[in-house]
């Protein structure tokens, strides 16, 4: 979840995202925090351009947020707070996620629900399974297969005419009839 992106992990001149810790609650403004549940919880992730530019506008209003806040500011290492500094709570994400898509007008999904549609839009678009594996944390690529290779009917056809159109392509892949001079003789026994 965003609310529990910490600066600490986020390397903007480097482009990548680690060690990531979820947020699993804010008790009497505090977060708590939980260890990831696997040891791929805590892999360095690429991040694309455009998230970059978004992550350098946010750090940007945090420190002008840090600065007029003065001694009053929390900081508890979070790239997404309150203008005080102080943590959103997990659900506040999720909730502005489902407003704003309603005010858009977008089919009502869930936040996590994007990692889903990252994952299919992936293999759809032929990013190789290990890398989506990767990027999503999963302990081996079956589980990725298995999670979202079956969402795309689109996925099946595709490989259909790829595959069609390599053996078409090129003739020597082409099957073709063997002169029966040089046929394989029939087994001892066979009729």
């Amino acid at each position: 979840r965003p609310s529990a992106l910490t600066a600490h992990a986020l390397a903007l001149d480097l482009g990548t995202l680690s060690g990531r810790r979820p947020l699993v609650a804010v008790a009497c403004g505090r977060p708590v925090w939980s260890d990831p549940k696997t040891s791929r919880g805590r892999r360095v992730t690429a991040l694309d351009a455009s998230t970059l530019d978004a992550l350098r506008r946010v750090h940007t209003r945090t420190r002008a947020d840090r600065k007029l806040a003065g001694s009053a500011y929390q900081d508890h290492g979070l790239v997404f707070t309150h203008p005080d500094g102080s943590p959103l709570h997990p659900d506040t994400t999720s909730k502005n996620f489902t407003r704003r898509g309603e005010e858009l007008g977008l089919p009502r999904i869930r936040l996590h629900d994007l990692r889903h549609t990252w994952a299919t839009l992936a293999l759809e678009s032929g990013i190789h399974p290990k890398v989506v594996q990767e990027r999503l944390g999963h302990a081996n690529v079956s589980i990725t297969l298995d999670l979202y290779s079956h969402f795309s009917p689109a996925m099946q056809s595709d490989a259909a005419e790829r595959v069609a159109a390599l053996i078409l392509s090129n003739p020597l892949a082409i099957a073709t009839p063997v002169p029966a001079s040089d046929a394989i003789p029939p087994a001892v026994g066979a009729c």
